[in-house]
């Protein structure tokens, strides 16, 4: 997994990792969630990915976006 920058300096997100089809997502408690396509949308998947290369707003989106849309809960 690639660490998240966190430019904003108090970000849940710890690190995450994306292919074409899916997003995963690593939060400061370790817990470790994967987003799709089918779980989340085309559109918030593609935000996702968005923000988690800028280092910067990713936390904030799922919480307000897509909070329990993840596909499956990895750890």
């Amino acid at each position: 997994m690639k660490l998240y920058q966190n430019l904003g300096g108090s970000s849940g997100v710890r690190a995450f990792e994306f292919d074409t089809d899916k997003i995963i997502v690593q939060f400061s408690d370790l817990s470790v969630y994967e987003y799709t396509s089918s779980s989340a949308g085309s559109s918030n998947l593609a935000a996702m990915k968005r923000l988690a290369s800028q280092g910067s707003g990713l936390n904030s989106f799922i919480n307000t976006n897509v909070k329990f849309k993840y596909s499956r809960k990895i750890s």
